[in-house]
């Protein structure tokens, strides 16, 4: 048995071997298989429905979080639809209350029409989660640090209260990757991410990833990508497995890096509250610190209310103003008018976001470099 890190970069145990000892797995771009004979019962018979190229990655990831079978689609959003494309009209899934606007959307503006019932709920507090609970209730989705404001929700607990209901427990593990939770191991059923981010790691590519922990539901997820049809290609394919090859190096620099960061910030007088997991003291850090192995290199900051958030990122030198996160580049990004915007302002300011929140997503580069960056468009605030 190979260790995490070596099973990064190594691959799954089902990699494809090529005839000619090629390292890096073949790229298989067939649309269609030729059938030895008419009767043959063949592996492979049309890319929708299977590929080499993309079934190695999918043993990849299914392997990295300890579950039954993953895969891969088009984008982390066809991933999510896949997942709740499996319940029926009638249905109720409990949400946590501050989700990414991107699901947030796709929730109220297509499978609503549906007739999938959905109850936000605060998941931080289990409590309230079970007494959202009713007899049409057939899942809990969350995040694991929430979007924007990286609010952290208890893997175990939350799959505890399923559990004892029979429910699903559905978890979005983006910002985290299996390389700091394997929710599967806590509880969950099905595990998701969106792989543009940490898992691809470069901004090269739009990917979604999908592990689910028993046979049954991976036959579910199965039909629904097979039938809907938002497979990932097997080109991106191959750039997300050489970004997958490198994330436990990414993340350890990325967390480094994040740590200093949050502590800069901490310290300025322009910033009135920095939300980050890894700040002792706090009830995310002592949740976070019981479940993951790292907090992430995500962080969210207010500045004082007299001081323009716009201002502040277009002044910024280094870091690049920008939606998405999780690559080896610095982004920041204002949630109220970009990643977020869907939301309305009643919503936005319930789920904690005011015009004032930044969303920064560290990148690898020097932190020094980072933390001047930031300090010469605070100062310039004050001027």
């Amino acid at each position: 048995m190979t260790s995490f890190n070596t099973d990064l970069v190594h691959g799954s145990s089902k990699q494809i071997k090529d005839a000619n000892g090629a390292i890096n797995p073949p790229i298989y771009t067939a649309t269609t298989y030729a059938y030895p004979d008419a009767e043959s019962n063949v592996q492979y018979d049309y890319s929708r429905s299977g590929n080499p190229t993309r079934d190695n990655l999918q043993s990849l990831i299914a392997q990295l979080e300890h579950g039954e079978a993953g895969f891969a689609f088009a984008s982390g959003m066809a991933a999510i639809h896949a997942v709740l494309s499996q319940f029926k009209p009638g249905d109720e899934i409990i949400l946590g209350d501050k989700i990414y606007g991107g699901t947030y959307r796709l929730i109220n503006e297509y499978f609503k029409r549906w007739q999938l019932k959905f109850k936000e709920v605060d998941t931080q507090d289990p409590a309230a989660v079970e007494a959202a609970i009713t007899p049409d209730t057939k899942a809990i989705y969350f995040e694991t640090f929430t979007n924007p404001r990286l609010q952290v929700t208890s893997v175990k607990e939350i799959s505890a209260v399923a559990k004892k209901h029979g429910l699903l427990t559905i978890v979005d593990n983006t910002f985290l990757t299996p390389y700091l939770q394997q929710p599967l191991d806590l509880g969950a059923d099905i595990v998701l991410h969106s792989a543009t981010k940490y898992l691809g790691g470069h901004s090269d590519l739009i990917a979604g990833l999908v592990v689910t922990k028993a046979k049954d539901l991976a036959e579910k997820i199965y039909f629904a990508q097979n039938a809907i049809g938002g497979i990932l290609s097997p080109q991106d394919i191959t750039l997300l497995r050489r970004g997958i090859q490198t994330l436990a190096v990414r993340m350890d620099r990325h967390q480094e890096n994040a740590l200093k960061l949050a502590k800069f910030l901490q310290d300025r007088d322009e910033v009135a509250k920095v939300y980050f997991p890894g700040i002792p003291g706090t009830r995310d850090y002592e949740i976070a610190t019981a479940e993951v192995r790292g907090y992430g290199a995500m962080i969210s900051f207010e500045l004082r209310d007299d001081l323009d958030a716009i201002q502040f990122v277009n002044h910024l030198q280094l870091i690049h103003i920008a939606v998405s996160l999780g690559a080896v580049e610095s982004l920041i990004e204002l949630p109220a008018t970009m990643t977020h915007a869907e939301l309305s302002p009643e919503d936005q300011l319930k789920a904690g976001i005011t015009p004032q929140l930044l969303r920064f997503s560290v990148g690898i580069e020097d932190a020094n470099d980072l933390i001047e960056d930031l300090a010469q468009s605070l100062d310039q605030l004050s001027k």
